[in-house]
């Protein structure tokens, strides 16, 4: 639509010829109305016309003629021809709101420009249904002296008396759209009520005559979308189901609702949102289903009215009737596969995730039932469980956390005991999986093969149907038969490579080889085929839930395993702790070392009795070494007598220290001096005496910068440390 002024010729179409004759009595009333004055006279006229809908402005005419006709009325009052203009930009678009109405923001920017001097419209509910946006123009016409007319009367907002009539009649506006929006709603509601509204019918139904919704007659499709609901239960997470669906080549049918291929059936490949559609909606379990799109307004994003839409629940939904229509699964199918939905959420338990941990989603804190959080450093190699979602949520200090290895070791052997008895059973469903699952595969290649051999005789009766003579014609029917052809045969090689993979049948050896795996679960465990989320998935069929629960700050853990079925197993697990005192036989630790020293044996023989007698270190250290002995017992200042022969004999100059003196005197584990040592951070010398002891030089200079060095910590482990804390101070040669 476009704006027009009153002295351009109007057209048939948007503008009829209307006769002053046709004016009311209350309108030649209003021709001398006092309310116009000079200064309207000399700022022109507009004409808002509207219409809410497209179908009003085709066939509602005489709305149109008499929009039209206020022309006439405003040259009645005085202004000139060249000074009417109409604006009926709005055509089509309904007042709720100012979105999207060009006409009446033009409106708006002409009053704020002081060029209006006064504003025609047929009623009042044709510039605005909204309070909002009517007192908004009431609020401009009043500041710029604008005046506001209809069909029955002429009103200036400066006056109370009319200001006050104006706003009566915007209200009244406002609640006769609310007033027919409802009485509409509620007559739809009642039908949805019955099961008798039909929309567009999703993928693997058809819309009947009838209005209702039928199972695509097409079997392909129907075999492709029960293909999507077992492989679901089979995968367990819409990732896994996606995957399986690109690896296999299988894609999605669909029927566009609209455009050129409006009903046809289509292949489209699959993708995240239209399975995520799929499997939430209760069609496919027989439900008939109204009312589950929703309108949020604080999501509504100004200029596009379809956005703002929320997807309820199923149970949630205004309408949810059982067996109104064909299913593909069953209700109880249904159902649980939206609780392994809701479970898959990153909020809830149970989730396959991606990364080696066994665990993950599965572990509840004993303190404070939270769930564990996983933690991966060192690309991926190390692994921790850590209960921070209090200090992340709340900023409480962290509650717990254990090293991961330890705790999925503990738990894969659980389940592999569980599993050991029911091999034969799994030797027989493994099987049987695997073959049923090839025979489906098979069932959709043979489908396609099908359609491609329909569609190349359907090309070929084409081509043999047309005049030899019409090669205008002939040529592209040609053309399109050798394309089919092509598609045809390209599709039977790639399912004789199919068919070369994976056979339709289990042939012997593949027979004996699932066998032999259900007998030896632990090596099919640990097998490099078997992915990090086969483990998982199996744990989760197994396992429900794990509370962990550290005992204070030692390294003793308790693991409550509840498995499916509701049966409950304890263990007690030793995680990996920084300290010595953080273990739970530290005592017995500490008096069997100094027994072992003080029957005179070396820090090696010390360290083979502590291994052979079932102790263990603290962190990642599974055995005890000579170095671990020593540093334990420097640490604790029982190191032994100081070899005192290598002062007396002058082989400690100036400057220098025994190693673990000097991780004495610095506060810091002789294992981490030992290897700035290996480094070359401190200048150190081999003394010649059997023991293989070092001397580490370090003047006062010199112990300010390992002190410094000690201090230092980096936020980024790929940020390197400043040389000045790494390179040590030149000697002086004597």
């Amino acid at each position: 639509m476009s704006r027009v002024d009153a002295n351009q010729p109007a057209s048939n179409q948007t503008q009829p010829q209307v006769r002053v004759a046709g004016v009311s009595t209350d309108m030649a009333m209003s021709l001398s109305s006092s309310k116009v004055r000079v200064w309207h006279l000399q700022r022109k006229a507009i004409v808002y016309i509207r219409q809410s809908t497209p179908q009003q402005v085709l066939e509602h005419r005489e709305s149109a003629d008499r929009q039209y006709s206020l022309v006439h009325r405003a040259a009645s009052l005085g202004w000139p021809q060249g000074g009417v203009e109409v604006v009926d930009e709005d055509q089509g678009r309904s007042g709720q709101t100012v979105e999207g109405r060009l006409g009446f923001q033009y409106l708006l920017a002409e009053i704020g420009l002081d060029h209006v001097g006064i504003i025609f419209g047929l009623e009042m509910s044709r510039l605005a249904r909204s309070n909002k946006d009517w007192h908004q123009l009431l609020e401009l016409c009043a500041i710029f002296r604008t005046l506001l007319a209809d069909q029955d009367g002429l009103y200036d907002p400066t006056d109370y008396n009319d200001r006050l009539l104006l706003g009566l009649k915007g209200t009244m506006s406002e609640a006769e759209l609310h007033i027919l929006r409802s009485r509409m709603y509620q007559g739809l509601l009642n039908k949805a009520r019955r099961g008798e509204v039909f929309n567009h019918p999703p993928a693997g139904y058809v819309k009947l005559p009838t209005g209702s919704f039928a199972l695509d007659p097409d079997e392909q499709v129907q075999s492709v979308i029960r293909l999507l609901f077992d492989q679901f239960e089979r995968q367990g997470t819409l990732n896994g189901l996606l995957h399986y669906l690109v690896r296999q080549g299988i894609r999605m049918p669909i029927r566009p609702h609209s455009g050129p291929n409006r009903g046809q059936l289509e292949w489209h490949r699959p993708n995240r949102v239209t399975l995520q559609n799929l499997l939430h909606h209760p069609i496919y379990a027989g439900y008939y289903r109204w009312g589950h799109r929703a309108c949020d307004p604080r999501r509504k994003v100004g200029g596009r009215p379809g956005t703002g839409r929320t997807v309820r629940p199923p149970k949630e939904c205004l309408v949810l009737l059982e067996g109104r229509c064909p299913a593909y699964i069953s209700v109880e199918r249904f159902w649980a596969n939206q609780e392994r939905l809701q479970a898959n959420r990153a909020a809830s338990l149970g989730a396959v995730r991606q990364g080696p941990s066994l665990l993950g989603g599965l572990l509840v804190c004993a303190r404070c039932g939270r769930r564990l959080l996983v933690n991966y450093a060192n690309a991926g190699r190390s692994l921790r469980y850590s209960c921070v979602r209090g200090a992340i949520d709340y900023g409480e200090p962290p509650c717990q956390s254990l090293s991961g290895q330890r705790l999925d070791a503990l738990v894969s052997t659980q389940v592999l005991s569980a599993l050991q008895p029911a091999a034969l059973e799994l030797h027989l469903a493994a099987a049987a999986d695997v073959a049923q699952e090839r025979q489906r595969l098979h069932q959709h290649w043979q489908q396609q093969l099908e359609r491609a051999r329909y569609e190349t005789e359907r090309a070929a009766r084409q081509y043999q149907a047309v005049e030899p003579e019409n090669r205008l014609v002939a040529r592209e029917l040609e053309r399109r038969w050798e394309k089919a052809l092509q598609e045809q045969g390209q599709l039977e090689e790639d399912y004789e490579r199919f068919c070369r993979s994976q056979p339709a049948s289990l042939s012997a050896a593949e027979q004996e080889r699932i066998r032999l795996l259900a007998r030896d679960i632990p090596q099919l465990w640990q097998a490099d085929t078997t992915t990090a989320a086969d483990r998982q998935r199996l744990v989760r069929f197994l396992i429900e839930q794990i509370e962990v629960g550290v005992q204070g700050e030692t390294d003793q853990v308790e693991v409550t395993i509840r498995w499916a079925g509701g049966v409950v197993s304890r263990h007690t697990l030793a995680r990996a702790v920084q300290r010595y005192e953080q273990l739970a036989d530290y005592a017995r630790l500490r008096a069997r070392i100094s027994e072992l020293r003080a029957e005179g044996k070396s820090m090696a023989c010390v360290a083979e009795c502590l291994n052979q007698e079932g102790f263990h270190p603290p962190k990642r250290a599974a055995r005890f070494t000579s170095a671990m002995v020593s540093g334990f017992l420097a640490k604790g200042g029982r190191s032994g007598p100081r070899p005192q022969a290598l002062s007396a004999a002058g082989l400690l100059q100036k400057g220098e220290w025994l190693l673990t003196d000097l991780a004495r005197q610095l506060g810091m584990p002789s294992a981490t001096l030992h290897r700035w040592r290996k480094v070359g951070w401190v200048q150190a010398r081999k003394l010649p005496v059997p023991g293989g002891h070092w001397a580490l030089w370090a003047d006062g200079a010199e112990l300010k910068r390992l002190a410094r060095l000690r201090r230092y910590s980096r936020k980024r482990r790929d940020k390197p440390i400043p040389a000045a804390l790494t390179t040590p101070k030149a000697r002086k040669k004597k």
